[in-house]
């Protein structure tokens, strides 16, 4: 067991440089190759390099015309070809221009597109160019956007749209990413019953495993279902012991200061217990450390403690092990559309969401209530000891940052 652990709330800064630490001492090296349909959210585990120019020919900003700068003199051009994307035109006839089409291969000696918009169709079908043209205007350069050999994704990137689109337009069929991280997902509490099963006096359903898994998911874990564990020490032992196979042990549940504390125990007897304690409401009893070297991390129990503490610490956790450099979600100011008087000594995390562009809070802010979250946008940060007039700036972190 693991000596000193401090016993004052630990801040949370201090907690999430700890985490990333351990995080980077046990980082997952193993690599497989992917589909590109089956990468999304998945991470690089190498630079995706160009195999080619993009675009790989000269082609038309825009619909218009084609030609060869030097061949205006202020007489109309004859039209001497029309190139739709796709096609393989022809040289360009000199002293001609050529109907092109948004996407469209420039034809060899033409250097110059000019929009549709800004010519005159005569009569008899030669165009006459109304303003002025500049050398090599709406034209898209080969290698204009990367070119064979350049690093276009590094390392590390997380797959998400964008990315697997820039890797479709190299043609790339499949990718090299990290495997998964394998987290194996247990609640404790003999007050916890799955959705479906009767309610027995005391009991509630069990919503953070629904919560955790999906969300685990969406960040590219496989998730080990480990089940409900009653609140029994041997039980929570027992089960720790089974899960030598995964890389995170992650419950909910079961490590608050009491009685009940088993997760917290079984590490201080058998494990290495990190730190417990955070100086964060909701979510003060996160319990972090590992059983026979495998990682754990313990979240509370109550819905909206495990929502924060998990999107603001496990989270990043989870990312930097698969070798995400940028792991803390974006955030932004926006004025508080309510005022704070009640000056705490933990860090305050509020369900809000955005009216009018400023931050309006949820009536009821308790730990227990889910609800709140699920009518919000995001979180507001309140700093430990600060009070707040209604249109000060607040630091926001939307849901969708945490989320995804």
């Amino acid at each position: 067991m693991t000596g000193g652990i401090p016993s004052a709330l630990m801040p949370v800064e201090q907690a999430l440089e700890a985490l990333l630490k351990m995080a980077e001492g046990a980082l997952i090296h193993d690599v497989e190759s992917v589909p590109l349909d089956k990468a999304g959210a998945r991470v690089l585990a190498e630079p995706l390099v160009a195999t080619l120019d993009l675009p790989p020919w000269p082609n038309s900003a825009m619909d218009g015309y084609a030609l060869r700068h030097e061949d205006l003199r202020g007489e109309p051009l004859k039209v001497s070809q029309k190139i739709f994307a796709g096609a393989e035109p022809a040289p360009l006839e000199s002293g001609t221009c050529a109907r092109i089409f948004t996407g469209a291969p420039m034809p060899e000696n033409a250097d110059s597109v000019e929009m549709q918009e800004h010519v005159e169709i005569l009569a008899d079908g030669r165009v006459r160019f109304l303003e002025p043209v500049r050398e090599g205007q709406h034209v898209r350069p080969r290698g204009g956007e990367a070119q064979t050999g350049d690093e276009v994704l590094a390392a590390g990137v997380r797959l998400g749209p964008i990315e697997l689109g820039l890797a479709a337009s190299l043609g790339l069929p499949h990718l090299k990413v990290v495997r998964k991280i394998k987290v194996a997902l247990l609640s404790t509490g003999d007050e916890l019953v799955d959705p479906g099963q009767a309610l027995n006096p005391g009991q509630i359903f069990n919503s953070n495993r629904v919560l955790l898994s999906h969300w685990l998911e969406r960040l590219g874990c496989e998730v080990i279902d480990a089940g409900i564990v009653p609140d029994d020490l041997t039980q929570v032992r027992a089960c720790l012991m089974g899960l030598g196979h995964a890389d995170l042990i992650l419950s909910t549940g079961g490590v608050s200061v009491g009685e009940a504390d088993f997760l917290g125990q079984v590490l201080r007897e058998d494990g290495d217990l990190t730190f417990w304690k955070l100086a964060i409401k909701p979510g003060k009893p996160l319990t972090c450390g590992s059983y026979r070297g495998i990682a754990v991390i313990g979240l509370p129990g109550n819905p909206a403690s495990t929502l924060v503490t998990f999107g603001l610490l496990a989270r990043a956790y989870l990312l930097r092990r698969m070798g995400v450099a940028a792991v803390e979600p974006l955030c932004c100011e926006v004025p508080a559309g309510f005022s704070w008087s009640r000056a705490g000594s933990r860090r305050e995390y509020l369900r809000a969401r955005l009216e009018g562009g400023r931050a309006v809070l949820y009536y009821n802010q308790s730990s227990s209530i889910l609800r709140s979250a699920a009518w919000a946008d995001g979180l507001v940060e309140i700093p430990e000891h600060a009070c707040l007039e209604e249109g000060e700036l607040v630091r926001f972190i939307p849901f969708a940052e945490l989320l995804g």
